[in-house]
């Protein structure tokens, strides 16, 4: 029982240490959500000898003369850039328009101004996240490396089961919180920002990975409290049953309960009890315990 009841500890204890690793990397990364932003390409400065991509070019590089007639050849989608960008709980990425390089704001000023609150609340709830999670990981790991008194890690069982099942609660708030937050930016936020397309990236995978894994180690931890507690309800139910009969046995062998008792059938009348002797039966191997009270008074006085 105790090799697997350690087994079991060191599975929630890797799972536990797994879930703060994939928590720590999400909410130091700025890939929970990326996409494209379609945005108008700038004009062109300096000589062009060849034709650029991310800028829009006139038929005539000296643009300050004003005797000349300029054109553009981009028309329709030709126009525009699209510009990759990805953000997370603390900064907002985009490319630059040369696609070299990229430029970050933090996400807090991305953010309206009456979400901004909410994506307070989901910071917070994701460092309370990690604090709980850390924190009944040490607790297990106290568990798993010491050998003493199996109360006294039963206790930091308990203990480390309530701080992973509140991290795991405070790490789903937070996701969802911020989910919540980037949806509503994507429709009120400022229209330098505004994306066409978009989608969950790695980092919020990353999240809800580290949410799973530690539903699974709270789930582990709380099912080898109820393990060891059932397993020593059983052995103290088998403790007191055995005491029990031990009791009645040591009852059994006082000579007060033994001298009231009738092992053998007592017989009726002093006869019977001499007819037996006299018929050959061997009285020294039954026992016969008679209590003379018991026996009527005219019998009493025949059988002395």
């Amino acid at each position: 029982m105790g090799i697997d009841r350690r087994r079991r500890a060191s599975l929630a204890l890797t799972l536990n240490f797994l879930a703060l690793f994939l928590a720590v990397s999400a909410l130091t990364t700025s890939y929970w959500c990326e996409g494209t932003r379609k945005v108008v390409k700038p004009f062109c400065t300096g000589p062009v000898t060849t034709k650029q991509a991310f800028c829009i070019r006139f038929n005539s590089s000296n643009i300050n003369d004003t005797r000349l007639v300029q054109y553009i050849w981009e028309t329709g989608e030709d126009k525009y850039v699209m510009r990759k960008f990805h953000t997370g709980i603390w900064f907002s990425c985009e490319q630059n328009i040369n696609m070299t390089g990229e430029k970050c704001r933090s996400f807090l000023y991305v953010a309206p101004t009456n979400e901004r609150g909410v994506l307070w609340l989901c910071i917070v709830a994701e460092c309370l996240y990690i604090l709980l999670l850390a924190t009944g990981g040490i607790l297990m790991s106290i568990e798993v490396c010491q050998f003493g008194n199996v109360i006294d890690g039963l206790k930091l069982n308990a203990f480390a089961a309530i701080f992973t099942v509140l991290s795991g609660l405070l790490g789903m708030v937070a996701h969802m919180m911020f989910t919540t937050a980037f949806q509503l930016t994507v429709s009120l936020g400022p229209e330098d920002w505004k994306p066409q397309t978009w989608d969950y990236s790695w980092s919020y995978i990353l999240a809800w990975s580290s949410f799973t894994a530690c539903m699974a180690s709270s789930v582990t931890t709380i099912n080898r409290y109820t393990k060891t507690i059932l397993e020593f309800k059983h052995k103290r139910r088998n403790i007191e049953k055995n005491l029990k009969i031990k009791q009645k046995l040591l009852e059994l062998d006082s000579p007060e309960q033994v001298w009231d008792m009738y092992i053998s059938s007592v017989p009726s009348t002093a006869e019977e009890l001499l007819d037996l002797s006299s018929n050959g039966r061997k009285l020294s191997n039954t026992s016969i315990f008679l209590d003379l009270n018991d026996l009527p008074d005219p019998q009493g006085e025949e059988y002395c």
